[in-house]
């Protein structure tokens, strides 16, 4: 395993790849038997990731208890962080966001028995609610952090006005955004996270699978599935035979690392130096260690910019909504 890096300001030392846990709670993904859920999770543990993230959101909580289940079996919490979230959760099939400090509260009560610890390392406000007054749901997690039941204050998918107004009464430590070779609206909110000091976390740098190579014809799938629901554009046309002509590209240059095609893209990410971690889902152990091989090499300036070049062409009549403005 790669060295580890800093996450920005937090103090913490963390894996380039986390493990990302949504598919592991089951909900609007493949199903897998319960052992090879576990194992994933040992897995990561075996192959050196220190980072697992994770929300109540992922199937009600399921997520959350495998990871409890698996670390306590194999007395790897001491040295594995760990990252949930608060303010959504997944109810009758349906994603319900609140920000209300109650709701934080019982979560963080909740979110502490399923993952079998005394205390979440990274706590992440999963969606803006704006329902509820920025100042009140942070209020919430600042309690929280000074009864030490949380130690750092984050927040994913929210906008650079949003960041802004949360921290005009809390310091945001960690952001994490959706980023990848196919979704690339989030870079320059998290280079703008990077040089204000904050953790990245770039999630869905596989974009749901398809830039594995697994997927070579459009499907249908259910509406609750996340190949529909979340990554739903780019498993249908007009992306996703643009991804097929990105995969061309990347493939000879996988095949002169001797690499799969999501080392590529993770390490397309990961070399970022505005990232700190990609957020990698994985339900089985074999994904799981051919995810971290990424971490044996690294692509050169040349590639990259090869890569970069053959992104801004395939795509360039589709980009109008990528590259998000501050």
């Amino acid at each position: 395993m790669r060295e580890k890096v800093m996450f920005g300001k937090t103090g913490l030392e963390i894996s380039q790849i986390t493990l990302g846990t949504w598919g592991i709670g089951g909900a609007g993904w493949d199903s897998y038997p319960e052992e090879d859920r576990l194992d994933a999770i040992r897995a990561a543990v075996e192959s050196g990731i220190t980072l697992i993230d994770t929300a109540p959101a992922y199937n009600a909580g399921e997520a959350e208890r495998y990871i409890g289940r698996a670390l306590e079996e194999i007395g790897a919490r001491d040295h594995i962080l760990l990252v949930t979230k608060c303010g959504n959760r997944f109810i009758d099939g349906k994603y319900v966001r609140s920000g209300k400090p109650e709701n934080i509260f019982a979560e963080c009560e909740d979110s502490l028995r399923n993952l079998r610890t005394d205390h979440i390392d990274v706590m992440l406000v999963h969606w803006p609610d704006p329902a509820v007054p920025f100042a009140e749901t942070f209020g919430a997690l600042e309690e929280l952090k000074k009864e030490g039941k949380i130690r750092h204050i984050g927040v994913s998918n929210f906008t650079k006005d949003q960041l802004e107004e949360v921290g005009k009464t809390s310091e945001i430590e960690v952001l994490q955004l959706q980023y990848s070779m196919l979704h690339r609206d989030n870079e320059e909110l998290l280079k703008w996270a990077h040089a204000q000091g904050m953790g990245t976390m770039a999630y869905g740098a596989l974009t749901g699978g398809l830039l594995t190579g697994r997927y070579r014809t459009v499907e249908t799938y259910e509406p609750a599935d996340s190949r529909n629901r979340f990554y739903g554009k780019y498993f249908q046309e007009p992306y996703f035979s643009r991804a097929m002509k990105l995969l061309d590209v990347m493939q000879p240059i996988a095949d002169g690392h001797d690499a799969a095609l999501a080392e590529l893209a993770l390490n397309w990410a990961r070399q970022k130096d505005f990232v700190s971690t990609c957020v990698v889902g994985a339900q089985k152990r074999i994904r799981v260690e051919g995810n971290v091989k990424c971490l044996q090499w690294d692509l050169s300036d040349g590639e990259i910019a090869e890569l970069d070049h053959a992104l801004e062409t395939i795509f360039c009549d589709l980009n109008e909504g990528n590259g998000e403005k501050l």
